[in-house]
């Protein structure tokens, strides 16, 4: 699958079939994420997978959202800013937020290319997710993404037109100035 494919068909999936994809796959997804761009060599992420039932549905209850409660995997993803700090002041937060931002949207692509399905789920309350999983204290949870196949049927997205997010040299200016042409 090119790139541009990938970015266009990829959506966030809500309903998925009962077939259980092969955990291999979700692997390579996430060995995608090492190829994100990395805040000072320092690479803050760590990805759980959740093959569980009991481990899925406390997960599903923290994040009040139960439309995943049937999935076979769920992939979490926490994050520790402190050696970020450490090295860029408190910065470093911001750039953790970054590199998950970064890494997250290689892991999306990667499920996108592998015929697999997810939906970036951010709302849940995170001590419940540490205390099933137990993650230490110094660990953000970033988000987690059931994974599985897409239910045929679910509507897709209208995506935002492009004058909706596009300014020129200044925030508000939507038109871009002429620039001058030069004959050779």
């Amino acid at each position: 699958m090119d790139l541009d494919k990938a970015i266009k068909s990829r959506e966030s999936v809500r309903k998925f079939k009962g077939k259980q994809p092969d955990w291999r796959d979700i692997l390579e997804c996430i060995d995608a994420v090492r190829y994100a761009p990395i805040a000072g060599k320092n690479f803050t992420m760590r990805f759980i997978v959740i093959s569980d039932k009991e481990k899925i549905e406390k997960i599903a209850e923290a994040s009040q959202q139960n439309f995943f409660s049937n999935v076979y995997y769920l992939v979490v993803v926490i994050s520790n800013s402190e050696r970020l700090v450490n090295e860029f002041g408190e910065r470093g937060k911001i750039y953790s937020r970054q590199q998950a931002g970064a890494a997250i949207q290689n892991f999306l692509l990667k499920v996108e290319e592998k015929g697999l399905s997810t939906c970036w789920v951010g709302h849940f309350v995170e001590k419940q997710i540490k205390e099933a999983l137990s993650i230490p204290p110094e660990f953000d949870v970033e988000a987690f993404f059931p994974i599985g196949y897409k239910l045929i049927g679910e509507r897709k997205k209208k995506r935002i037109d492009m004058d909706e997010v596009l300014y020129f040299e200044k925030h508000g200016n939507k038109k871009m100035r002429d620039v001058p042409r030069f004959d050779v």
